[in-house]
């Protein structure tokens, strides 16, 4: 069982970064969201842009911790770290 909750916590994890990402190129670029990423990425920028996503991570580990899910907010720790190692590769 807690396996599962940090696999689905790690899952969370990810899709609420990307989400996050999405946000900050729709409303905060000019460009949509597959021309905004193609830029981004020409510009060397996407290692930040994925860590400005991963800021809604905060609020899902408070929602998680508050209802004690402690181990999927774990897996959003987990998938939190897995971001910032990929940001340092890209």
């Amino acid at each position: 069982m807690n396996k599962k909750d940090i696999l689905i916590g790690f899952i969370i994890g990810i899709f609420t970064s990307l989400f996050g990402s999405y946000l900050f190129i729709t409303f905060f670029t000019q460009f949509d969201i597959s021309s905004g990423i193609q830029t981004i990425k020409e510009n060397g920028y996407l290692g930040k842009v994925i860590t400005l996503g991963t800021t809604l991570d905060l609020a899902v580990f408070a929602f998680l911790l508050k209802k004690d899910k402690e181990f999927m907010a774990g897996g959003v720790i987990l998938a939190v770290i897995v971001l910032a190692i990929s940001t340092l590769l890209i």
